[in-house]
């Protein structure tokens, strides 16, 4: 596939571009700073130094063509408080214009609700807790899905708890539409390899998809 991520420099986004090369996949990498790139003499990959994410017409040709865009942007704590909503609007207005269809990107657990089945403490104490600390981040993470869910894209939400640096394992929980009861945590490049996994699934598009240990 010939892919693009946004946010190509940060925790998921970096091992998105990383994988994809590794599947034999071809990346456009956008970033900021391409000194921050430690895959930037990989084959395969191109980088695109765009200094503003939120620029529609800039972000036109970066998507033109592609098969499916990712964008690791706006976690929160990440990069900035309004990125991951403002930039999601230029790239799906750039995207429409380009007739490209397939988006994936970064969201939160605590976007959407509570999975019936989790424990008491999980949605008495921790969860409402995690929403107060990071309440701004997490409205412009559920306004970037508000965007999702108004566009014309195949897109998909995928909705983390607690983000890690640990390895790639591939062994992780799904749930198409929720979340997996009790989620607690999950590593940064297992999240980036459920995002390549869904790509190309049907089943995710249009929906929300948590994952998690």
């Amino acid at each position: 596939m010939d892919l693009t991520v946004f946010g190509a420099t940060g925790g998921v986004g970096g091992r998105l571009v990383r994988q994809s090369l590794a599947a034999g996949h071809s990346v456009t990498a956008v970033v900021r700073d391409a000194s921050r790139l430690d895959a930037a003499a990989l084959p395969g990959l191109r980088v695109a130094v765009v200094p503003d994410v939120t620029d529609a017409q800039a972000l036109r040709p970066l998507v033109d063509g592609r098969d499916a865009v990712f964008s690791g942007l706006g976690p929160p704590g990440r990069t900035g408080v309004g990125i991951a909503s403002a930039a999601t609007a230029a790239i799906l207005h750039a995207m429409t214009a380009a007739g490209v269809g397939r988006v994936l990107v970064v969201s939160a657990a605590p976007v959407g609700p509570v999975p019936p089945g989790d424990g008491l403490f999980h949605r008495a104490v921790a969860t409402p807790l995690i929403r107060a600390v990071l309440k701004q981040g997490y409205a412009d993470l559920a306004l970037m899905e508000e965007e999702l869910r108004h566009s014309g894209t195949d897109w998909t939400s995928v909705r983390p708890p607690r983000l890690t640096d640990g390895p790639l394992t591939g062994h992780y929980r799904t749930a198409v539409g929720g979340a997996p009861v009790n989620a607690w945590s999950i590593s940064r490049a297992d999240v980036a390899h459920a995002m390549l996994a869904a790509a190309a699934d049907p089943a995710t598009f249009k929906q929300p998809l948590g994952v998690a240990y």
